[in-house]
């Protein structure tokens, strides 16, 4: 054996030890999870789990991320934060215990309300900067015209609230009281919000620690030997899973309903280019930037379509990390709904995102026609209410987004009701907590009959749920895909979009789709979530599927005999 052979082998490490550290990096940032869970104050954050934990190494590169992070944290919106500060502190500049935040729009390209906390990592009794402990979370309130930091009539991002551009909250361990005295004045919601904080700060700490003691068990070289083992493995297993797909060039449109200030739709066109074992997704005749809060910078909008469509598409398993996106090029000028500019109104960022996540993933039907699926209901369907309380004056805030259906493929019913692609894992708030928590009533649950797509493989159903008011407040919803019904595929049929009735107490009824409106006691709402498409003929669906989705209520008896041609149907509604 040459000595060039000798020292190849000695930077190989053994298996066990890469996989000891691959797991172990992903449960540190469980671990900060389940803690955020549980220490958190609202809600949002300890029902809903609007937030995300990650370890980026110390040039802002993914190490790792929680297993039920919110994606659209967690995709390349660490980085960014990370590289922002890099830029303006610099290494030097960053010191064992500081805090630093960032919501700024240039940077993190979506609402102000989601904060990059991030603490520098440094290896036991060495000065070397290992990494950085990032928690993106949503804060509840950062002032702005509306309770709650986002509104319908935003026109640009200074309207939406504060920004705090990559600032330390902590330094050296010690508060930075001026920043905590700026925070808790610029927030309706002072005690709640502060809660939450302490709670990311908690799970900051905390992972730094947990990774310290991680590197000064395996020392340096070998902590960054297995990063780039496990970078280089995600890596060929991303480049294998697009040799798979034929080369080409792959496109599919759309069009989103409007911008919510203006009637006119927002037309969307994405190509996918597969060359080798390299995709580029090219996202450059997405809608142009609006003049409404409907916009997301490059790193919250563009790049986050793009990493997630890649990972549902053709890594859906496994841990994603830096190598997993090497083989991933983006396309995307400035300017657009997703690469808006750093002033652009952004407080219904997410709004286009599910949809060109949507599309990308049908754009490459034709090359994979038994991986793609139908689309899924597509959008956040967002209910927001808020007032005061009747017997004691205190406002009071509640922020929810509907589950739907999610889309059928080859040989498989659509899922769900889930969430959108954006959200992973997000949770239901339970009834019994809204109830005790705001004061509304909710009145009936359930599953939304023949919302799904028909086909051969059914389309996920969407819910219905019904709200009774008890005291006055203000509504505000954010429905999306109403003139691009989620589509099916291969024959299969689209699904039914979603909406909102306001039953108002003396008996008129209005829609909603993108509204502001006041609501009195007694009024009532009901919200209807979308289905996923359908896949292929629903002719072709199974006889006894028929009969079990008509006997379940998942659909009508009239669907059942004119879309599905079942002749029995009538006879079993009758029955």
């Amino acid at each position: 054996m040459t000595a060039a052979t000798e020292n190849r082998t000695a930077d190989v490490l053994d298996p066990v030890t890469v996989e000891v550290i691959r797991r172990r990096i992903v449960a540190i940032a469980d671990e900060v999870d389940v803690n955020i869970t549980r220490t958190a104050f609202s809600p949002y954050i300890y029902e809903y789990k609007d937030y995300a934990v990650g370890i980026v190494d110390a040039s802002g590169d993914l190490i790792s991320q929680c297993t039920a992070a919110m994606p659209v944290f967690v995709a390349d919106v660490m980085r960014a934060a990370i590289l922002d500060g890099l830029k303006l502190y610099g290494p030097d500049n960053l010191h064992d215990g500081d805090i630093i935040i960032t919501n700024y729009a240039g940077t993190i390209g979506q609402h102000l309300n989601n904060v990059a906390m991030y603490t520098p990592v440094y290896a036991p009794k060495e000065p070397v900067l290992i990494g950085f402990m990032v928690v993106v979370m949503h804060w509840i309130d950062v002032g702005g015209r509306d309770i709650g930091s986002t509104s319908k009539f935003a026109t640009d991002i200074f309207q939406e609230g504060i920004q705090f551009r990559t600032v330390k909250l902590r330094s050296r361990g010690e508060p930075v009281r001026e920043m905590y005295r700026m925070i808790e004045h610029n927030t309706r919601f002072p005690v709640e919000m502060m809660g939450d904080i302490n709670s990311q700060i908690g799970g900051c700490l905390m992972g730094r620690d947990e990774l310290a003691d991680l590197v000064g068990r395996y020392g340096v070289g070998t902590f960054r030997k297995a990063l780039e083992t496990i970078w280089d493995q995600s890596e060929a297993e991303a480049r294998a899973a697009i040799r798979a797909i034929p080369d080409g060039t792959y496109s599919a449109e759309g069009i989103l309903d409007d911008d919510g200030l203006h009637p006119e739709s927002l037309p969307c066109k994405v190509t996918v280019i597969v060359d080798g074992d390299e995709m580029t997704i090219d996202l450059s005749e997405v809608a142009a930037e609006v003049n409404a809060p409907m916009n997301s910078g490059r790193s919250g909008g563009g790049e986050t379509v793009s990493r997630l469509a890649f990972r549902y598409l053709l890594l859906p398993e496994g841990d994603a990390n830096e190598g997993t996106f090497r083989p991933l090029k983006l396309n995307l000028p400035d300017g657009t709904i997703v690469s808006a500019k750093a002033t652009a109104p952004m407080g219904s960022y997410n709004s286009a995102l599910p949809t060109l996540i949507d599309l990308v993933i049908r754009a490459l039907g034709p090359a994979l026609p038994d991986r793609v699926a139908a689309a899924h209901f597509g959008t956040f369907s967002t209910l927001a209410f808020a007032g005061r309380r009747p017997d004691t004056g205190v406002l009071w805030q509640c922020h929810d987004s509907g589950f739907g259906g999610w889309g059928a493929l080859s040989g498989q019913d659509g899922p769900g009701p889930f969430r959108t692609m954006c959200h992973g894992d997000t949770r239901m708030i339970p009834v019994e907590v809204h109830e005790a928590s705001y004061p509304f009533m909710i009145e009936g649950y359930s599953l939304r009959t023949d919302s799904g797509g028909p086909g051969q493989f059914r389309g996920g159903l969407g819910l219905v749920r019904r709200y009774l008011m008890l005291a006055p407040c203000r509504m505000s919803t954010r429905f999306e895909r109403t003139k691009c019904p989620p589509w099916g595929m291969n024959g299969g049929g689209e699904a039914e979009p979603g909406h909102v009735l306001i039953e108002a107490a003396d008996g008129t009824t209005r829609s909603a789709l993108k509204e502001a409106v006041m609501l009195k006691a007694g009024d009532r709402v009901r919200i209807h979530t979308g289905g996923g498409g359908g896949f292929g003929d629903p002719k072709l669906r199974d006889r006894d599927s028929v009969r079990t989705d008509l006997l379940r209520n998942y659909i009508s008896p009239e669907a059942a005999r004119t879309v599905y041609g079942f002749d029995e149907a009538a006879k079993l509604a009758e029955s």
